[in-house]
């Protein structure tokens, strides 16, 4: 009897094993894209102030690229990027659209030694997009929250989502983080609902009409763009954790352009993250809740640096150097996290250099699908790094001849291996960093290494030229001292200026406005 029942008992192990290895018929996509959203503003890489529980159990229970970059510094190349599988000098989205150029930029009063070129300013219509790609093998497609990739014409459903909430022309969210909101592509909800927690819930009502059938849900948050809102609560919170971790003597240090700030104690913006992170909870937590958590993949990534210097002055990105709008690793490293359950010998983590047009590929390999070299041009599958394996070393590049608001350079970077070269417009001149001794870009070494300068350099502008990329030009109009004066500026003015603000959020009788946003009037289940 006890032989035939450890029999019985080994053959049930035997066929509960074989049920969970094998792949679901059905393999769902969560995309959950953040903006402007630091490599480290989140628990799991460290930070003792963000508390982010919710995305560090997709880094936990995924597999986690140390190396995954955004495509470009600033946002809108970087979205058209992930779902073209196209590095932006290919798709020639450059800058943020919207951003001026040519002799229009000489109205933003920077007095630059540069004019930027033109860039496009739709993703063109001949493209097949992932979510095209998606609706060939029968996925319905969803989008959720900020687009930016174009006017009316060049919107989500334009692009092959079927359903459009809340993407249109602008990357800020217009009318703040709290109903009413200023959005034509989605209906305000009540005074005071949190803009986070209805694109979550929006996300989620997708998923639940949808669960019998494949599906993309791509979940991009305005979070946590300027303008940086919380509620009162959280504001509290954080500022009480700021304290007690000790408030440094100063928060920011001048650049070559721009102040930057230094420390992570902003309780507005601590505040604005969490809330972010409560949303990637609340999606999660319905995955489990309709039964879809494991045959849906989840990837969680953002498409530029955190915010260091203009905008809303809200994190700081150390060790990595800068931030959103530059060319040292703030600016572009990113979180780059992919769960995937039915993969079962799924690595923890990749140190492998990758970029965010691999998604394409890699979505579709994972789903069982054909990939599309003639598409996702400058995409490879990361598949193999999934599974431990490896991939052909290829060189990342970036082409942003732009100046950024945030104290960015018109550039052109190539990292290749541990190198990384960046080709400064003005001069021009280059830096030549070995990321993997020096992660902060502290010591370049272009002067030691000219062998290595010479041979990156070249692939660079190989690439560049291949995809007929656009460059900037010399203003005859520009005048040095007024750019001198206006640099002089920011060190003696808005240094004192943001250091006073930074106080002040900290002040326990700190009140924006009369009533918060609207966020006391009510929230978003």
């Amino acid at each position: 009897m006890n032989f035939k029942n450890n029999i019985f008992t080994l053959l049930i192990a035997g066929l509960a094993l074989i049920s969970c290895s094998k792949e679901p018929q059905q393999k769902n996509v969560l995309f959950i894209l953040a903006d402007d959203y630091g490599y480290n503003d989140m628990s799991y890489r460290g930070s003792q102030f963000y508390e982010t529980p919710n995305i560090d159990r997709i880094a936990n229970e995924g597999t986690v690229f140390n190396d995954g970059y955004a495509a470009c510094q600033v946002c809108s190349p970087s979205r058209a990027s992930i779902i073209s599988g196209k590095f932006p000098a290919r798709h020639g989205i450059t800058d943020w659209i919207g951003a001026a150029s040519n002799e229009e930029w000489r109205k933003q009063n920077r007095y630059t030694k540069l004019l930027p070129p033109d860039y496009n300013h739709v993703l063109e219509s001949e493209y097949i997009t992932l979510p095209e790609a998606l609706k060939e093998e029968g996925y319905a497609t969803f989008f959720a929250g900020k687009w930016h990739v174009g006017e009316k014409g060049s919107w989500p459903e334009d692009h092959g989502f079927d359903i459009n909430k809340g993407g249109w022309d602008v990357g800020s969210p217009k009318g703040g983080f709290f109903a009413p909101y200023q959005n034509p592509n989605l209906k305000s909800g009540p005074d005071g609902e949190n803009l986070s927690m209805r694109l979550a819930q929006e996300t989620i009502d997708f998923m639940k009409s949808h669960k019998d059938e494949k599906f993309l849900a791509y979940l991009s948050f305005y979070a946590v763009h300027a303008p940086i809102q919380t509620t009162e609560e959280k504001w509290a919170k954080y500022r009480q954790k700021a304290l007690d971790n000790g408030l440094a003597d100063k928060g920011y240090e001048m650049g070559k352009y721009m102040a930057f700030r230094q420390t992570q104690d902003n309780p507005i913006y601590g505040g604005l993250v969490e809330t972010m992170d409560d949303a990637v909870g609340m999606v999660l937590n319905a995955l489990e809740e309709l039964g879809l958590a494991e045959n849906t993949m989840v990837v969680f990534t953002a498409d530029n640096g955190g915010v260091a210097a203009g905008d809303a002055f809200s994190t700081s990105n150390l060790p990595l150097r800068a931030g959103k709008g530059n060319q040292y690793e703030g600016g572009i490293r990113e979180p780059y996290f992919i769960k995937v359950p039915w993969l079962k010998n799924a690595v923890k983590e990749s140190n492998t250099p990758v970029s965010g047009t691999d998604f394409y590929p890699t979505i579709l390999d994972l789903i069982g699908a054909d990939l599309k070299p003639d598409q996702h041009t400058d995409g490879v599958s990361l598949v193999p790094l999934l599974t431990g394996g490896e991939i052909a070393e290829r060189p990342l590049i970036w082409h942003y001849p732009h100046y950024g608001n945030q104290g960015g350079e018109p550039t052109s970077i190539i990292r290749k291996g541990d190198w990384k070269l960046i080709h400064f417009y003005e001069g021009p001149r280059q830096e030549l960093y070995n990321l993997a001794q020096d992660i902060g870009e502290t010591t370049d070494l272009a002067a030691q290494q000219p062998d290595i300068v010479s041979q990156l350099n070249k692939e660079l502008f190989d690439y560049l030229e291949s995809v007929n990329a656009r460059y900037p030009k010399v203003d005859p109009e520009y005048d040095a001292e007024k750019r001198a004066a206006r640099i002089e500026s920011i060190r003696k003015n808005w240094i004192p200026n943001l250091e006073k603000q930074r106080l002040q959020m900290l002040e326990e009788d700190y009140q924006p406005n009369a009533d918060w946003w609207g966020s006391k009037v009510g929230t978003v289940d």
